[in-house]
């Protein structure tokens, strides 16, 4: 019984780990176009209208 348990608990740290990865990687991604568009928005204003 105590190797059900076993695994009945290593498929949640599991679960648990893959929702926290794509809430991360979600926010990482965002924050990387957020980046390049203020880059973007630099490049336009230093760049093309000085």
């Amino acid at each position: 019984m105590d190797n059900v348990i076993y695994y009945i608990l290593a498929l949640l740290v599991i679960v648990i780990a893959i929702v926290v990865i794509k809430k991360v990687a979600g926010c990482i991604i965002k924050s990387i176009a957020f980046a390049i568009a203020v880059g973007v928005l630099l490049l336009i204003y230093f760049g093309l209208l000085r």
